[in-house]
């Protein structure tokens, strides 16, 4: 996901992306390790995308 896509969306899709981005990467964590995964780089961009989520949400913060 780009980031230019996230500043397109509003505070609560955002929140809501987030959210969903935590619930992945959890799965993505037991499947690790549990052993399941057979993609591993999977997990370093949900951390990414995690990131840029936040990152969008503290600048749409800090422009109010």
């Amino acid at each position: 996901m780009k980031a230019s896509e996230l500043r397109t969306k509003s505070v609560d899709e955002l929140k809501q992306e987030l959210l969903d981005l935590l619930k992945a990467q959890f799965g993505l964590r037991v499947q690790v390790a549990t052993q399941q995964i057979s993609n591993t780089s999977q997990l370093g961009k949900v951390r990414r995308d995690i990131a840029r989520v936040r990152t969008v949400l503290r600048e749409k913060a800090v422009q109010q």
